[in-house]
């Protein structure tokens, strides 16, 4: 039985990290599902994503030894999604990981089986969420906006969400699209797991 493997991505704002801590508090002990605990070359400030700091020379040093199944670099910061979360899909688990556009084809090249969910919000809602981040002025928030692309390109198994209003909403719809992952028997046909 094959895993899968679901990447989340989208503009800054759309509300990711929030989108996976209710996933994750809704599937909790299912011994098929997982998190991935991302590895980034920033500190944890406490306040979004958790994961594991790296230095960038221990960071290097990991992609050098083959510690990474997936590694890109974005906005001057490293991040990696550790090797044994392969051998956990191949398994026929199924994990879910903040992800970047940039980095899908580097995905596809380390799991054979994807799904993209693109987290979408209307741009006023995102541009609210960026001013409470206080991280950036208004100005530099509408470039962001501006340069932000919200389509994924390629030929993905893709899925969009749009989380503009409660968190509920868009967090039941990828509780959903997980479990019909997780239900699915060795044969590929659907039934309790």
């Amino acid at each position: 039985m094959r895993g899968r493997v679901i990447v989340i991505v989208g503009p800054s704002g759309a509300g990711k990290d929030s989108l996976i801590n209710h996933v994750a508090a809704r599937l909790s002990g299912h011994p098929r599902f997982a998190v991935v605990r991302r590895v980034i070359t920033r500190h944890s400030d406490g306040a979004t994503e958790v994961h594991d700091t790296m230095t960038p020379e221990a960071f290097a040093a990991e992609k050098a030894a083959g510690g990474f199944a997936v590694s890109w670099c974005a906005h001057g910061l490293h991040y990696g999604i550790p090797v044994e979360h392969r051998s956990f899909v191949e398994k026929g688990g199924v994990a879910l990981c903040n992800g970047s556009r940039k980095a899908l084809g580097a995905f596809r090249a380390a799991f054979a089986d994807l799904t993209i969910v693109n987290v979408t919000a209307r741009p006023e809602i995102l541009a609210a969420r960026l001013n409470a981040r206080g991280r950036e002025s208004g100005d530099e928030i509408t470039a962001r906006l501006a340069r932000s692309t919200l389509a994924v390109h390629d030929d993905f198994d893709a899925v969009t969400i749009d989380n503009s209003d409660a968190l509920e909403v868009a967090g039941e719809a990828l509780v959903a699209l997980i479990q019909g992952f997780l239900d699915r028997q060795p044969d590929g046909k659907r039934g309790t797991a």
